[in-house]
This record gives structure tokens, C-alpha cells and sequence, in this order.
């Protein structure tokens, strides 16, 4: 910021009074504009976790086995460290800057190797495919 206004002064020697008006009339501006240019930034969408379709969910059962669910669901995101008679899937989605983030978990308990109970968070109003797909190919010119 000094060397900003080392150089205004700098350069109010050499120019006129109304030159110099004119100078700090366009750096007031641009200063004033350059936070609504921040805006303008292209902020990407962030997908991570697992991705469970809801048929696939629908299909889970009390019961059944840890290779039964590993098999419908996949592997789980969260590894089990503290507790490895529970699975926690979890679904992260954010689109762009202003958009509302969207947040999934799904949770499986597991006694004696078998699901004995199954929270879920989340995951009723996913439909059947993820938001997000490659785009589709340009074609050839």
C-alpha cells in the first residue's frame, strides 16, 4: 500500500492538478471495483465420498453379511478405526460458489458379522445417477 502512494505522489509532480484528479478518480474507481470482480471467479464442484443409488440402498437389509453390503455398496469412505463393527458412507457435493452443499451419510452397524442396524441420513431424495457427468464429446470439425 506505501508504494501505491509513494508512486501518487510521484506522480503529482509531474502532472497537472486536473491530470492528477483524473489519476485518482481512476484508482478510487478500480479499488472500488475490484471486490465485485471476486465474484466473478469460476469456483468449481467438489464431489467426493461414495455415491449410493437409492435402489441400491432400498436393497439393504438387516442381516446380511459384510461381504453382502461391501458387494451392493462398496467399499466404505470412512475406514473403521475406532469401531470396526460399523461402516460410515459418506457423500459430499458442492456445486459452484452460491449453491447449497450437500451432505450424505449413511451409516451400518454390524454384530456377530451381520447388519443389525442401518442409519440413514440423507440419502431419500437421491435419484438414480450422480449430479455430476463427464461432459459429452465435441464434435469433430
Amino acid at each position: 500500500m506505501g508504494t501505491i502512494i509513494r508512486n501518487l505522489i510521484a506522480v503529482s509532480r509531474m502532472r497537472s492538478p486536473k491530470q492528477l484528479s483524473r489519476s485518482l478518480l481512476c484508482v478510487v474507481a478500480l479499488t472500488m471495483l475490484a471486490p465485485l470482480a471476486a465474484g466473478c471467479v469460476y469456483h468449481m464442484t467438489v464431489q467426493q465420498g461414495n455415491f449410493l443409488r437409492k435402489q441400491d440402498i432400498e436393497q439393504l437389509q438387516v442381516g446380511m453379511t459384510r461381504s453382502q453390503v461391501r458387494y451392493l455398496l462398496g467399499t466404505p469412505m470412512v475406514p473403521p478405526t475406532f469401531d470396526i463393527d460399523r461402516w460410515d458412507y459418506l457423500y459430499y457435493m458442492k456445486r459452484g460458489h452460491f449453491h447449497r452443499i450437500e451432505r450424505y451419510l449413511l451409516t451400518v452397524y454390524f454384530q456377530n458379522d451381520k447388519v443389525s442396524r442401518i442409519d440413514n441420513h440423507g440419502y431419500a431424495p437421491i435419484n438414480s445417477e450422480p449430479a455430476v457427468t463427464e461432459p459429452p464429446p465435441r464434435p469433430l470439425t
